[in-house]
């Protein structure tokens, strides 16, 4: 299983471009993770509104519960989305009536950034069971060093199997720390190419905001 190109991918089947297109008209910059959820929930019903989105809406699992962060249901079948908001410290105006002002704390812990957007991507294999549903991860940020690759020659770090820079690849079993940390293994079903969107451009440094969107198909379905 590979990625959907990025003007395919659907929500409900919706296209993500648009959703996006609406949702960075009034929204270039979130001022935190659910701030972005409701965002996106909100551009999605002014592109469709005979899609219906469900936030935290629980998830079952063996020995545990989970809370998936929207559920999108439309004619077309069920979008399960997971939203990742990274940020470098940035402040501004955004002009609006009326205009109003962030403050994005720098959050910085990259690697670890890394690991839970991937850790969002095995939890959508494992929430999409029926034929009707797909999955979505969706990561927002400000951070260049989540999109572009490490410098030639640069020392190994604990999450280089996890790295998701433009044009990286992931599949298969990821090690982190080559694997002295076994918690952290995380074990993807399908492999994903990984393609970085423009999302907004905003005064000073850290103004620069871009998306990555992975999407996960359902599981085969057992003969």
């Amino acid at each position: 299983m590979t990625t959907t190109p990025q003007d395919l991918r659907t929500i409900a089947g919706i296209p993500l471009g648009e959703v996006m297109d609406a949702l960075r008209r009034t929204r270039p910059v979130f001022h935190s993770e659910a701030d972005l959820q409701h965002g996106f929930a909100r551009a999605l019903w002014e592109v469709a509104p005979d899609v219906r989105s469900r936030l935290e809406v629980p998830q079952r699992r063996p020995g545990r519960r989970e809370h998936l962060d929207l559920l999108c249901l439309g004619p077309e079948g069920q979008t399960l989305i997971e939203f990742k908001y990274f940020t470098r410290g940035w402040g501004g105006i955004v002009p609006g009536s009326p205009n109003e002002e962030y403050r994005l704390r720098n959050h910085g812990a990259d690697d670890v950034a890394r690991l839970r957007f991937v850790e969002d991507i095995v939890r959508l294999e494992m929430f999409c069971t029926r034929h009707d549903q797909d999955g979505l991860a969706v990561l927002v940020t400000n951070f260049p060093g989540l999109w572009n690759a490490p410098k030639p020659h640069s020392r190994p770090t604990r999450d280089q199997q996890f790295r998701i820079h433009e044009g990286r690849s992931l599949n298969g079993t990821l090690l982190w720390a080559e694997g002295t940390y076994a918690d952290n293994t995380q074990h993807l079903r399908g492999s994903y190419d990984l393609t970085w969107r423009p999302y907004s451009e905003l005064p000073g440094p850290g103004g620069t905001f871009r998306y990555l969107a992975v999407p996960v198909s359902a599981a085969p379905i057992s003969s």
